[in-house]
């Protein structure tokens, strides 16, 4: 479902980020990137998601070439199939949040039920439909979690690209991000984690980790459950 071919990515002062990166995520699978800061894990989901470009190689996605795509053909292919979950979240604080969550909405031009409709889904899926109202700067860190993620599958995105997810978070709330890890794969979606947190990389229910170091692909160990 998403390969990676001989892809190097250099930006502007010269720094290599990846270096000749060979990747396959097939789909349904959940893979963890594990590194730590700066060892190019970021970056390849940038790729994945359109955001950056490779200095060299190609990225496909259903066999399409991403790294193609004009900049508005990518704002699309990132609309329909591309759920991304930030390390600090990127909430707009001032805004409730049923308001955040609908923000990937508002290109769509849905009628009020659908709109209703999809909201409602994915506040109930991740628990935060009691709190719809409330602006997201009165949230607590977990809460903010949980509204970021609603608004990452508001569009039932086939792909979830989640960065240092758990960076922000307690021990406890983390392993309630990895809960609701575990209830995306049962759904079938495709998923890569970037992270260095350890808590992700002996899960029963993960494929694939493979390991990062100074932009180059180090070592892949199939997990077995």
């Amino acid at each position: 479902m998403i390969q990676l071919k001989h892809v190097s990515k250099v930006y502007d002062n010269n720094i290599v980020a990846l270096e000749n990166i060979d990747l396959e995520v097939k789909e349904g699978e959940l893979v963890i990137l594990k590194g730590v800061s700066g060892s190019g894990k970021s970056t390849i989901l940038s790729l994945i998601a359109g955001v950056l470009k490779p200095t060299s190689g190609d990225v496909l996605v259903d066999k399409k070439h991403i790294a193609k795509l004009p900049d508005h053909f990518s704002s699309q292919y990132r609309r329909d199939n591309i759920g991304f979950i930030f390390q600090k979240y990127n909430l707009i604080p001032t805004l409730s949040v049923w308001e955040n969550i609908m923000l990937p909405l508002v290109p769509l031009n849905l009628d009020e039920k659908e709109l209703q409709e999809k909201l409602m889904h994915v506040m109930n899926m991740f628990t935060i439909v009691h709190k719809k109202e409330v602006l997201v700067k009165k949230l607590s860190g977990g809460e903010q979690q949980r509204t970021a993620i609603a608004r990452a599958n508001v569009n039932n995105p086939k792909i979830i690209l989640a960065d240092e997810p758990t960076a922000n978070l307690d021990q406890k709330l983390s392993c309630e991000f990895i809960q609701i890890l575990k209830k995306l794969k049962s759904l079938h979606k495709t998923i890569i984690v970037a992270t260095h947190d350890p808590l992700f990389f002996d899960l029963d229910f993960v494929d694939k980790v493979i390991e990062m170091h100074n932009g180059k692909l180090q070592r892949q160990s199939v997990v077995c459950s």
